[in-house]
């Protein structure tokens, strides 16, 4: 748009010119306010599979692989998920800064997809390469530049990526249908990796973990890297935003806070990551020693990945009922907790019919959760211009990214510190205290909390009516300007 620009401060000098900016400007507005292709969407979502295959890989399995294949401490995983958070601090907000002020023939947000997604992938196989004959010193040192890497190559590409969606439209409904695809495919994506990660790890490796893992992680990367390279090509930004606004942090962070629905989210997004990954890092945990067997997990995840699936698809429906995108992911969050407070009745050996049904509900409320508060972010951008005068999606996004992290870098390390301090031992029978944790940690604890979720969720307040009129306020402030 800078070109558009100066073609517009010379338009007395070439009429024909300012004619043809004018039409240029005009089909801009038109398309940010239009369909999105199919193609488009697909590839938006076939974006978010690539995350997960890096993000929930890691998520999943990085705490046991450290612990049980690497042979590193349990308190130094607990300290380096803490400590890493303010590495977040400081790259998050910085990342985001940097997509707001990229311009390229090719978009702001899409290039760090092109250049990002590869050098991730190689790091992705890095992280998950086991030197257990290394002294604890040297695996701690590995382990801790790894990951640092491995979550800055990721901030550079999933920040972007989340952003992406209020650049390729400005409609309520078509971003609602944008996080759909997003989150169908997310969950797509988790359930295969839930399903087929313990049987390949065992597969590549043939008895030795290190080189199952390692061999995963190759493959891993491989389709992170695709995924990524397909999102690039086939979406296209035509939101037009402003570019090289040079505003001191001070400025950006008071504009951040006079937007209440956007803090809304940020609180939604630190329960979420705090919630969500610190129960995922218990779960291979909790088949394996509470359950007893390791292959119970694939089993699960067997049973959640359609229902999963139909509760991505039904976010549209609800938020169509509501009108409110945070109080719809407010009921898919106490629905989640519910039904994860009943899983800690049943066992998958003891009774499998009603552990797998209420497995499968949880997964179902939750995958509509998921859809429903990553939809909310694009709106908060246009609420806060609104509000504020200043567009900064990159900067929002990042603290959104950065809250995120926080809480899956809370409830990992509060995770590892309890099974440490109570006594856990790696690949042996484990105590009593260490099996309550494991079981509580699956089901009560993120049951509570989600509801609690639920609750701070009612708060927020920026219906599609609201939206519809912000949209209508910021068209007219555009055209007064012009």
């Amino acid at each position: 748009m800078e070109q558009d620009s100066k073609f517009q401060a010379n338009s007395s000098q070439d009429d024909n010119m300012q004619a043809n900016v004018s039409q240029m400007s005009n089909s801009q507005e038109n398309n940010s306010q239009g369909k999105v292709p199919f193609i488009s969407k697909l590839a938006y979502g076939m974006g978010d599979v690539g995350c997960n295959f890096s993000w929930m890989f890691v998520g999943n399995f990085l705490m046991i692989f450290y612990t049980d294949v690497f042979g590193i401490s349990m308190s130094a995983v607990a300290t380096l998920m803490l400590v890493s958070r303010f590495w977040d601090a400081i790259n998050d907000p910085i990342i985001g800064t940097l997509t707001d002020k990229t311009h390229t023939r090719w978009g702001r947000f899409r290039p760090w997809l092109l250049f990002g997604a590869p050098i991730t992938a190689l790091v992705l196989i890095l992280t998950f390469w086991a030197h257990p004959e290394w002294s604890q010193t040297a695996k701690i040192i590995y382990m801790a530049v790894t990951y640092c890497i491995l979550v800055l190559g990721y901030t550079c590409v999933n920040l972007p990526y989340g952003t992406l969606c209020g650049a390729m439209t400005q409609d309520i409904d078509e971003r609602a249908k944008l996080n759909t695809s997003r989150s169908v495919s997310a969950m797509m994506a988790i359930g295969v990796i839930n399903i087929v990660t313990v049987p390949l790890i065992s597969w590549f490796g043939a008895g030795d973990n290190k080189y199952g893992y390692l061999a995963v992680a190759v493959l891993y990367g491989i389709i992170f890297a695709a995924c990524h390279l397909f999102c690039f090509h086939k979406t296209k930004e035509v939101v037009e935003v402003p570019v090289g606004q040079k505003l001191p942090l001070k400025v950006q962070l008071r504009s951040v806070m006079k937007n209440k629905p956007y803090l809304l989210a940020l609180l939604g997004q630190l329960l979420f990551g705090f919630i969500h990954y610190g129960r995922n890092a218990d779960m291979l945990y909790y088949f394996t020693y509470v359950e007893g067997s390791a292959t119970l997990f694939s089993y699960y995840s067997m049973a959640i990945i359609v229902p999963s699936i139909i509760g991505a698809a039904c976010f549209p429906l609800v938020f169509r009922k509501t009108g409110n995108k945070g109080f719809t992911a407010a009921i898919f969050a106490f629905l989640t907790g519910i039904t994860m407070i009943g899983l800690y009745f049943f066992s998958p050996n003891g009774s499998a019919i009603m552990f797998y049904l209420f497995s499968a509900l949880s997964w179902f409320f939750f995958s509509g959760f998921n859809t429903a508060i990553y939809a909310i972010i694009p709106d908060c951008v246009e609420y806060g211009e609104w509000k504020t005068g200043i567009r900064n999606d990159g900067f929002q996004y990042a603290f959104i990214s950065l809250g995120n992290k926080i809480g899956m870098a809370l409830g990992t390390s509060l995770l590892a510190i309890a099974l440490g301090s109570a006594g856990y031992v790696s690949n042996a029978v484990q105590n009593p205290e260490v099996l309550n944790i494991m079981h509580h940690a699956f089901s009560t604890i993120p049951g509570v909390l989600w509801i609690v979720t639920a609750g701070c969720l009612c708060f927020y307040k920026l219906n599609k009516k609201q939206y519809k009129q912000i949209m209508t306020d910021l068209e007219n402030k555009k055209k007064e300007r012009k």
